[in-house]
């Protein structure tokens, strides 16, 4: 069985950068608010014109993952692109991403997993490497969520936290055994489904019911809905139950974390999960106060920005983590 590993990193945000100033203009917060409750100073939205989309940036980020890790990319075998905000309801962006980097008509497979789903996609691309059936796969994380936000008071508690951004891992066959992807670990619980997630439309409520119904106060199925301490309780649980499991399943120890990368949901979720193993600030890497969540892009876009600066080197443990809508979580265990 074959072992595969990151070769190359790449991300991409819009130029455009929304302060938690330029939102109070929008709705009743304030920089202080959003700070406290998130630890977010600002994110990028996409512009109306700009020419980004979330099959565009993800063809930006990989692009530069392709670069980094010197491989063509008529070498791609697959791709594998994590989403929550297509640009359309079908066909996914894996394929706009074959057609926009011109790759001669490989595989594409859509992921939608939302804050877990960068963490699925590289598990999924690491089985078809380990079984030896693919050797070069493009693995993205690309959202769009300023395009679907409520930007009123009403929807502020979602609204502040989200922004827009890309990132891309392009993953080989490891010819160093022991160095990669060590494992990977998965679950879900459906359950607790609606207690994040945006309901509408789908096919069992189509569009012109909404129109029909012209829904109004807080129950408006094309806007997202979190219940926010419900979400935070069972995050901190699950982040740290997975990051355990994968530590536990590799013999490892927390002491042998070099990097943790925990999904950017909120900068309260990711200090606790330090406390809770006491890693000190340098083994543990956030971002979200210069980009807020962006779903299934906050774990590619962190992990090039740790590379980028020199905090990730060779032989390093580094641990990905990340909880989501579904609910869903799970970790990656690697050996860079």
């Amino acid at each position: 069985m074959y072992q595969s590993k990151i070769a190359g990193l790449g991300s991409y945000v819009p130029e455009n950068v929304v302060t938690n100033d330029d939102l109070s203009k929008l709705m009743d917060t304030n920089d202080a608010w959003i700070q406290e409750r998130t630890g977010i100073k600002e994110r990028h939205h996409i512009k109306k014109g700009d020419g980004n989309t979330t099959s565009v940036m993800g063809a930006k980020a990989a692009k530069i993952a392709l670069e980094r890790a010197n491989i063509s990319k008529d070498d791609i075998d697959f791709i594998v692109f994590a989403t929550l905000s297509p640009d359309f309801y079908f066909p996914g962006c894996g394929v706009q991403v074959q057609e926009l980097l011109d790759i001669d008509t490989c595989p594409a497979l859509d992921v939608r997993n939302q804050c877990s789903g960068f963490v699925y996609a590289l598990s999924v691309a690491d089985q078809f490497i380990k079984t030896g059936m693919y050797k070069n796969i493009l693995v993205i994380g690309s959202e769009n969520h300023s395009g679907g936000l409520d930007f009123t008071t009403r929807g502020r508690n979602v609204s502040v936290i989200f922004g827009d951004g890309a990132g891309a891992a392009v993953l080989t066959r490891s010819t160093h055994h022991g160095q990669g992807i060590l494992s990977t670990h998965l679950h879900s619980e459906g359950k607790h489904a609606l207690e994040l997630s945006l309901k509408g439309p789908s096919t069992e409520h189509w569009v012109p019911e909404i129109i029909a119904e012209n829904p109004q106060g807080e129950d408006i199925p094309y806007y997202p809905y979190m219940n926010g301490q419900f979400v935070f309780k069972h995050a901190i649980q699950r982040f740290s139950e997975v990051i355990n499991e994968g530590l536990e399943a590799n013999g490892l120890e927390v002491k042998d974390i070099d990097m943790l990368i925990p999904h950017q949901a909120n900068l309260r979720i990711s200090q606790f999960i330090q406390q809770k193993f006491q890693l000190p600030d340098d083994k543990v890497f956030n971002n979200i106060q210069k980009y807020g969540n962006t779903t299934a892009a906050s774990i590619p876009i962190a992990l090039t920005e740790a590379w980028e600066q020199g905090k990730i080197k060779e032989g390093d443990i580094v641990v990905l983590a990340a909880f989501g809508s579904g609910f869903t979580w799970g970790s990656a265990i690697i050996e860079w």
